[in-house]
């Protein structure tokens, strides 16, 4: 009779078992670690005051077009 052979079966479990391990520390770790952002109440006032800037110079004008000969 031919023996049977158990294959690559322990090595692939312990594979998987181990990448679900890693995942559910991985896991853990970006669960654990949100906390909840502080109310730090009241309103917040930006006012920026910003010069002006400088005018755009002029740009290339287009020719004008020619005028369409009738026929």
């Amino acid at each position: 009779m031919a023996q049977s052979s158990t294959g690559s079966g322990p090595w692939l479990a312990f594979l998987v078992g181990g990448l679900i391990v890693a995942v559910a520390v991985i896991g853990y770790f970006v669960y654990a670690g949100r906390q909840a952002a502080p109310d730090l109440g009241g309103n917040v006032d930006i006012n920026l005051s910003l010069p002006n800037p400088p005018p755009m110079p002029e740009g290339p004008r287009l020719p004008d077009a020619p005028i369409p000969v009738p026929k």
